[in-house]
């Protein structure tokens, strides 16, 4: 019995990969991408019938179970529609952009730590739940997922539409606004987890989790992510209302479900990432395992992970359900004037409070106040500014305006002596 449990409580550090033989790698990419399908197919049910119920509907609730396999038949209807290229689109980008925007969404996940070193079933060999690790892996999440949004800008601009040009515009401001905080978010998990690699933050956190000790840096990310996702209330590239579909407007078939399929799986891959470097990955939640001690062994950790993973995938949901979209001003308003600034203040923060913790430490309580009035003063800063700019908005407001000054734009009708009226 002690046998079976050898290396599956083991976290796996960087020499762990690398040794895998190559029938063990294409196993675990295979089944990396099938998580990833069905993980796509049930998030499309979720939403359906998450946001039925907060609209007092019903949802899906014919095909399958509970209407489990709505999202397969809408996937096969997608397949078999007729496939259309615009006469003025560029053809050979119109038809690349979707696949550059879906591949990167799959690359990503190939160094989330699913869970622990585990035996495999009916044999002897031992490997970490994690298709490979690298020292800079959270760095290498960001690069790919930066081309990934290649797929959303070019296929805005290939498809020779106003519509879809003005909503890959909107993708390339906000993945430069967003992803500026969201890599300012890592800041802190690197100076206290002393690695980026994600299996070492991991690690890292098997007694407290970074989203508590951090929580600062996790409210910046939570926010980042759904930008960099262009979910709700940020779906700016889409924004039905107003550019009818944005970039995917010229789509349809396959083209358009790849674009649909790497949408979900970006909300995956920053859920998952979100698990790994702020909840703890795949450990236990709520300290489950100081009462059961196998609770970190064997396969119980993915388990761990996933239901990590659904719960930001549900705020996902819950926010699109919830919340209006915001205009395109608000939106880069709160992330250049807002949300980075603040990164930064609280970046150079942990930097301090983790420096003076190497150094030996001294009494932190002033440390702890300076920097709580600093906080204060940001949010009074922030209040007054909008505060100013209502002030002035309702001096304009209060303002006579004469719609006929000028004599624009239709010139005023003369005056009539009294006589002659």
């Amino acid at each position: 019995m002690t046998s079976l449990f050898v290396g599956l409580d083991t976290n796996p550090g960087l020499d762990d990969f690398g040794h895998d033989n190559v029938w063990l790698v294409i196993l675990k990419a295979v089944l990396i991408f099938l998580i990833l399908v069905l993980l796509t197919l049930f998030n499309i049910w979720a939403e359906r019938r998450v946001v039925a119920r907060m609209q007092h509907r019903i949802g899906p609730n014919v095909h399958g179970p509970f209407g489990l396999l709505q999202s397969l038949a809408d996937g096969v209807k997608l397949a078999l529609k007729e496939d259309i290229v615009p006469k003025a689109a560029d053809k050979v980008v119109f038809v690349l952009a979707p696949v550059l925007a879906t591949i990167p969404a799959f690359l990503t996940f190939s160094v989330i730590p699913f869970g622990p070193t585990v035996k495999l079933p009916w044999s002897d060999t031992h490997t970490p739940l994690q298709l490979t690790d690298m020292p800079v892996a959270v760095v290498f999440v960001l690069a790919i997922a930066s081309i990934g949004i290649y797929g959303i800008v070019l296929g805005g601009w290939s498809s020779g539409s106003t519509y879809s040009l003005l909503g890959g515009l909107r993708s390339s401001a906000q993945m430069i606004s967003y992803e500026v905080s969201m890599g300012l978010a890592f800041v802190a998990v690197f100076l206290y987890a002393g690695s980026m690699s994600t299996s070492q933050i991991v690690a890292a956190q098997d007694k407290f989790w970074y989203g508590l000790i951090l929580a600062p840096s996790f409210v910046i990310y939570v926010i980042s992510m759904i930008g960099e996702t262009n979910r709700a209330p940020f779906d700016l590239p889409e924004a039905e209302g107003e550019l009818v579909g944005g970039f995917h407007t010229e789509y349809s078939s396959l083209k358009f479900a790849l674009f649909f399929l790497a949408e979900y799986i970006n909300m995956a891959t920053v859920s998952a990432l979100a698990t790994t470097l702020f909840l703890g990955g795949w450990h236990a939640p709520f300290w489950i395992d100081n009462v059961w001690a196998g609770a970190n062994h064997g396969y119980w950790p993915f388990l761990w992970f996933m239901g990590k993973v659904m719960f930001f995938i549900f705020i996902f949901i819950w926010l699109r359900g919830t919340l209006p979209r915001l205009r395109y001003d608000q939106f880069m308003h709160f992330g250049w004037k807002r949300l980075i600034p603040f990164s930064l203040l609280w970046t150079v923060a942990v930097a301090a409070i983790r420096t003076i913790d190497l150094n030996g430490g001294f009494d932190r309580q002033w440390l702890y106040v300076a920097i709580a009035l600093c906080l204060a003063l940001i949010v009074v800063l922030f209040f007054v500014e909008e505060k100013q700019q209502s002030d002035a908005d309702a001096a304009e407001e209060k303002a006579v305006f004469d719609a006929f000054a000028g004599g624009y734009p239709v010139p005023p009708m003369p005056e009539v002596p009294e006589g002659k009226r």
